[in-house]
């Protein structure tokens, strides 16, 4: 393993910084414009993270190098939202010049033994004892670590052993985010000193692969067996050959054209698909020429109806049937203008019958470099600390993947062995004349989708710069008649939806983080907002 390339007053001091931005957060979040322009690259995510990642790329890494050091890092200094053991991810990579975009989904899979009745619900019809969120059934097989190395192995320069070397220093002295001795451990009340947050076992388990320089024995190895040892010895159902069978796959992105740019996103199962049927709409409704209330309530049914076919459609594609190419139709953009045309002129919802989804967690990361290679990363464990379940040796705590999943049998997106389910991420890079200007994802559960958005519609329709793009308000909808809205929203705007029929709240919204990069000048940006 090579020396750590971070002191440990250095990396007190990132903790320290990363403090004071959770702590101003609530008064910069969208006040403060984008970062002053760099020459070496952009990093944006969790703050001790994306520090990691700049300091790769000023040594001369890539972009791919800088967000995989980064995830790896937030794994530690923001366990809570994800980890080795977090249930999975997905990515968007453009190399400098557009000379190749794609995707990876690094989804969990659901165990061989899983069954689509196997959550029962209550009177309520909410799932007995929350077992598909918290305990050993909530977990399916752990996809992180292999989309992490399959994009570092493809696209990066640096090795393995080289980017896991920061994280492996933060177990070591004690900058993991909480004590994971046991489940009890995980969220302790009070703050936990530092060497009570010395994750040696964690340590020793990135040593491991980085010696290895592969994630290989993670899923196929000695490893593996300790991992679904785990997971039988606690009534699980992940097995050896469940492990054995995992692949992050790279997938070719869809895409979209808009005023003179091209979106590009993950296919199913991430939710990308989602932003850019509604962009399709709002191409088709023509709608940077709609009045200014017109674009609000235009962009809200949108976003209503895109939500109601995810809810209603959206599953493994490897395993049921969802019309993606009617989604991103001009035929079918028409047919929802109408609706909406309709509901502008009588200032009313879009009829729609929508059942609520919730989901929170998960970290993006998204980074460029002086070359303009381009990646939005975005890991979840799901919730806080994901399942919940710890498999000891490793200290390594697992994501809860199979909550993703609709617990009713004969639903799209309802379990099944070997399926994935259907997340909320979805990292997405823009390209204008074939060339990456943009990465950009998300974290915070149903909000991503509409929060990444919302940030896509100001850059890409408006033609705003990032900074602008990113300090626009934003809103929630779930496809129903609630609505959130950001505390950016003036008093006039929340007047005219409550009037149209939709309950109004106002909420925070997801945090984006995003880079733009000029191929003309090599100047890069990053910002981050949201949350607030």
């Amino acid at each position: 393993m090579i020396p750590p390339r971070f002191t440990r007053r250095e990396i007190i001091s990132l903790a320290g910084k990363a403090a004071l931005v959770g702590a101003l957060a609530p008064r910069l979040a969208r006040g403060a414009e984008e970062n002053s322009a760099q020459s070496f690259g952009a990093v944006v995510g969790d703050p001790i993270a994306a520090k990691i990642g700049e300091t790769i790329l000023k040594d001369g890494g890539n972009a791919i190098d800088a967000a995989i050091a980064a995830a790896f890092a937030a794994g530690i200094c923001a366990a809570r939202n994800s980890g080795i053991g977090g249930y999975g991810g997905h990515a968007m990579i453009a190399l400098a010049g557009g000379k190749k975009i794609t995707a990876i989904d690094f989804n969990s899979a659901a165990p061989a033994a899983a069954r689509a009745d196997m959550f029962p619900l209550d009177a309520q019809g909410r799932v007995v004892g929350n077992v598909n969120t918290f305990g050993w059934l909530a977990a399916g097989v752990p996809g992180v670590a292999a989309g992490l190395d399959l994009a570092l192995q493809r696209y990066g320069t640096r090795p393995l052993r080289d980017v896991l070397a920061p994280a492996i220093q933060m177990c070591e002295e004690g900058r993991y985010a909480a004590a994971v001795k046991g489940i009890d451990d995980l969220a302790p009340a009070g703050p936990v000193p530092p060497e009570k947050r010395r994750n040696l076992a964690l340590a020793a388990l990135l040593k491991t692969l980085a010696a290895r320089n592969s994630t290989e024995s993670f899923y196929r190895g000695d490893i593996a067996r300790t991992i679904a040892a785990a997971f039988q010895s606690h009534g699980g159902l992940v097995t050896v050959d469940d492990l054995a069978a995992f692949r992050a796959r790279e997938m070719e992105p869809l895409t979209l054209d808009w005023n003179g740019a091209r979106l590009h996103t993950v296919p199913l199962t991430c939710t990308g698909l989602l932003l850019l049927e509604a962009c399709s709409i709002l191409k088709s409704l023509d709608w940077p020429k709609l009045s200014a209330p017109q674009r609000q309530h235009a962009r809200l049914e949108a976003l209503r109806i895109a939500w109601a076919d995810r809810l209603r459609t959206f599953g493994d594609p490897e395993q049921v049937s969802v019309p993606v190419e009617k989604f991103l139709s001009p035929a079918y953009a028409g047919e929802q203008v109408e609706k909406i045309s309709t509901a502008l002129r009588a200032q009313q919802p879009v009829p729609l019958v929508v059942e609520p989804s919730n989901a929170g967690g998960t970290t993006n990361i998204s980074a460029t470099d002086r070359h303009g290679n381009m990646i939005a990363i975005t890991v979840t464990h799901g919730g806080s600390f994901g399942s919940r379940a710890v498999v000891p040796e490793l200290g390594m705590v697992l994501g809860h993947g199979m909550s993703r999943f609709d617990p009713r049998p004969g639903r799209p997106n309802s379990v099944g062995p070997g399926k994935r389910p259907i997340t909320n991420m979805c990292p997405t890079i823009v390209t204008r004349e074939g060339a990456p200007v943009l990465a950009v994802g998300g974290a915070g559960g149903t909000r991503i989708p509409n929060s990444v958005f919302e940030v896509l519609l100001n850059f890409v329709a408006l033609s705003a710069p990032l900074g602008t793009a990113i300090a626009a308000p934003r809103l929630h909808t779930d496809g129903t008649l609630n609505l959130g809205l950001d505390k950016f929203h003036s008093p006039e705007e929340e007047k005219f939806f409550r009037t149209a029929g939709y309950t109004v709240t106002r909420s925070p919204s997801a945090i984006v983080s995003a880079v733009a990069f000029d191929p003309k000048s090599g100047e890069s940006h990053g910002a981050s907002s949201g949350g607030a």
